[in-house]
């Protein structure tokens, strides 16, 4: 999967009754858990390998592989269901009862769920572009319209513009990006479970049925975790505006946007991401800092 030697010196594995999940854990301190996107021949590990360094001076590390996408095993139904249940089964089978999470994309819509059903268990939420709802802009976004191509019809042409819907530097899409993403994307296996997301008829079937129920996005009020909104300006997937509706609506909700940066900020705005997220989730609470400034 990787040439890299970092990424088995850091791969474990976890036994669940829905199979295995495998994850990459690095560093001591309080529990980080950092959960991936969507998309094609997307994981964790490239999501978060730029990072994984950084963070785990401060934390340990735990970056979970969702079932569905090459990696885990696959859990059987529709991915997001999944990769919601495999974050309890996660923490469950490693001990943990409250963790610190950033997630990117959709990953950070399974953190928000998360957060929503299970408050007692997250300490502070980072979430990567991805939750809210199109405000000002049409959606799905231009990156979603990309990827609901390239779920259809595989080819490498489609697999590269949608790359590029991502980011905001070209540059970034180099030959070695295109081919790890290409081989994992077209499995079969990974293939099909992104249809289950991303095939046109698939994907209207899930708006038809979400709109039978209340979206996560009408619950962000329900979250108590403070949470850190981080998002690229120029993002296409997830554009901008649809920060707004969380940035309003969450209790303890603040909103950090870095310029000349599209859909994948962790990559795209390293070093400013690492440095705004380590603030956020070391600083004192503002209950605590409120309590010392009145000298009680």
């Amino acid at each position: 999967m990787t040439t890299d030697p970092s990424y088995e010196s850091t791969l474990r594995e976890l036994a669940t009754d829905r199979g295995v999940l495998r994850y990459h854990e690095a560093g001591e301190g309080p529990p980080l858990l950092l959960l991936h996107g969507s998309g094609p021949g997307v994981t964790g590990w490239r999501n978060y390998r730029g990072n994984l360094g950084f963070f785990a001076a401060h934390f340990r590390c735990l970056i979970l592989e969702f079932p569905g996408f090459g990696v885990s095993d696959s859990a059987g139904g529709h991915p997001m269901v999944t990769a919601e249940q495999s974050v309890t089964d996660f923490l469950d089978g490693l001990g943990l009862d409250r963790v610190h999470i950033v997630g990117n994309s959709m990953g950070g819509i399974v953190a928000t769920r998360f957060a929503i059903s299970h408050p007692e268990r997250v300490d502070r939420l980072v979430t990567i572009g991805g939750i809210g709802k199109n405000v000002f802009s049409p959606g799905p976004g231009e990156g979603i319209r990309l990827l609901m191509d390239f779920t259809e019809n595989p080819t490498r042409e489609a697999l590269v513009r949608w790359l590029h819907s991502m980011v905001y530097d070209p540059a970034l899409v180099t030959e070695e990006l295109i081919e790890e993403r290409w081989t994992q994307a077209t499995a079969p296996d990974t293939l099909a479970s992104a249809r289950e997301m991303y095939g046109r008829t698939a994907f209207a079937a899930r708006s038809t049925a979400a709109s039978d129920t209340a979206p996560y996005w009408a619950m962000l009020h329900k979250v108590q975790a403070p949470t850190l909104l981080t998002w690229g300006r120029d993002d296409r997937v997830s554009p901008v505006d649809m920060a707004l509706l969380p940035m309003r609506t969450l209790p303890r909700g603040e909103l950090h946007v870095f310029p000349d940066c599209g859909h994948w900020v962790m990559i795209e705005q390293k070093a400013a991401f690492e440095s705004a997220v380590l603030a956020f989730l070391t600083r004192a609470s503002t209950r605590e800092s409120t309590r010392e400034g009145s000298g009680r």
